[in-house]
């Protein structure tokens, strides 16, 4: 039954915002992918740069990281995020204008960003490369989304606060402490600023930032997407709702201390560098069970991933999860970093979770949403899903694999010594041993960069066979209030 407003209309999702921002999405993940292709290209071949100062590895490989994860990710989390309030909280947006506030704020954000990176406007810091006048703006962007997202969750029409919510919430706070303190900056211009932090201490922020970048941004709002849309195509309750909270928790919790195993063997204290290794090590556990609570949502639906190729790309980015989750505690441990750091078998776990989670879980959740916002039962082509998700699969299989073999081999030449202590093998025979690994890599970037080209022709069929369409705000069941 639907709820209406006060003159007699039937009430509606603000979908038009949630509609914007996935489209934006897809169009920004074929962009920041080719992006990614092009710098592997250039670690292939670096003669590629042509000589031209702008398409330098230097300048694109910032251009790539922020594309993918704030242009890309941070569309798909506004679009996700704003479309399971309304539903989980019964209730249109909050403040619709707050909305559009922070599609067109944030859409600024990532065109200046494209404008700056490169030019070589930067700050130079892992992830917050953008200049002071853009955090600023970020910054404001955040604030209205906090707005939004906790004005709708305080007029929910039911007590109950779902777990994706709780998740969605905590990546909202810890993502606007993590920015505002790391990008605490001196101004000695309009496009340049200096750190407001020194030597160790300004390393062990950046990382602080760093690390929960990935756990809160890439992480915990992703997981507030996987506790939503599994059980709605998979047509099943959560396995373990209990689990869910206990997952929270315990996520919330440790994640924040795990930064400084990017430091190790480097000046931050001893104490510091064993805080980060050991929490990295507790992190195992909230990441399995949730892991494990998503997996199991499947129980007696086993058979629906023969037929469903959506919530394949949903519960395989579960698995990549998984093993990314049980890589990284394993690589802060001090002995396994004193061979990996600096190797590309970072870049490959980087990758296991970016591709493989992120990315998976980010397209099935699109193609779940898409059709509904355009008034459809299902995308226009399912066959071109089923072929999207089995060449992403291949080519992030393909990227993770040459990037292990590389960096176990980078990290064992390096450490690899004559009986008169001299080294074995110069840095440039690593580098030559390397080459054909990043061919397979730059293949594997080219199947999955074709992946989201598959799609977004997808999503573009899929709207002009359609048309935009709000949906309907449900009444809540008197016996569920």
């Amino acid at each position: 039954m639907s709820v209406t407003t006060k003159t007699g209309q039937p009430a509606v999702y603000n979908d038009s915002v949630v509609r914007w921002f996935a489209i934006a999405a897809v169009i920004y993940g074929v962009v920041g992918m080719l992006v990614g292709v092009i710098i592997a290209a250039q670690l292939t071949w670096p003669e590629l740069n042509m000589g031209i100062e702008w398409i330098t590895y230097g300048r694109l490989r910032p251009l790539h990281t922020n594309a993918v994860i704030f242009a890309f990710g941070g569309c798909v989390l506004f679009a996700t995020s704003y479309y399971i309030v309304q539903r989980t909280c019964h209730t249109p947006l909050f403040s619709n204008a707050l909305a559009w506030f922070t599609f067109i704020g944030w859409n600024i954000v990532i065109v200046l960003a494209v404008i700056t990176l490169p030019l070589g406007i930067t700050s130079g810091k892992e992830y917050a490369e953008l200049e002071w006048p853009i955090d600023i703006l970020i910054a404001v962007t955040w604030v209205a989304y906090a707005v939004v997202f906790f004005g709708t969750v305080g007029i929910r029409k039911v007590k109950h606060i779902y777990v994706a919510n709780w998740f969605f919430g905590a990546f909202i706070i810890a993502v606007a402490l993590l920015h505002i303190v790391n990008s605490a900056a001196l101004p000695v211009s309009f496009w340049k600023s200096y750190s407001a932090y020194a030597g160790v201490q300004d390393a062990m922020i950046q990382w602080w930032y760093g690390h929960n970048a990935v756990g809160f941004f890439l992480t915990a709002a992703f997981l507030g997407m996987m506790y939503y849309f599994i059980p709605k195509q998979a047509e099943r309750p959560v396995y373990s709702y209990r689990l869910s909270i206990v997952h929270f928790w315990a996520l919330i919790f440790t994640y924040m201390w795990a930064g400084p195993h990017h430091l190790h063997y480097t000046a931050l204290p001893d104490w510091a560098q064993s805080i980060g290794m050991v929490f990295s090590l507790i992190l195992l556990a909230p990441s399995w069970g949730g892991m494990i609570n998503g997996i199991m949502t499947l129980s007696g639906a086993w058979h629906k991933l023969r037929d469903d190729p959506i919530l394949r790309f949903l519960i395989v980015s579960l698995s990549f999860y998984g093993m990314s989750t049980f890589e990284g505690p394993m690589m802060s441990i001090k002995t396994v970093n004193a061979l990996s750091h600096y190797t590309d078998w970072t870049v490959g776990h980087v990758h296991s979770g970016a591709l493989g989670w992120v990315g998976l879980v980010s397209m099935g959740s699109l193609y779940y949403l898409i059709p509904r916002l355009f008034g459809q039962k299902k995308m226009y082509s399912v066959p071109a899903i089923e072929l999207h998700f089995w060449i992403a699969t291949i080519g992030i299989v393909l990227y993770i694999a040459a990037m292990w073999i590389a960096g176990v081999m980078q990290g064992l030449m390096w450490r690899s010594v004559n009986p008169d202590g001299s080294l074995t093998y110069t840095f440039v025979e690593s580098v030559k041993a390397t080459f054909p690994f990043y061919v397979i890599r730059l293949l594997g970037g080219v199947l999955y960069l074709a992946g989201m080209i598959v799609m977004l022709w997808n999503v573009i069929m899929t709207a002009m066979q359609g048309r935009a369409v709000n949906a309907p705000v449900v009444a809540v069941n008197p016996a569920h209030a």
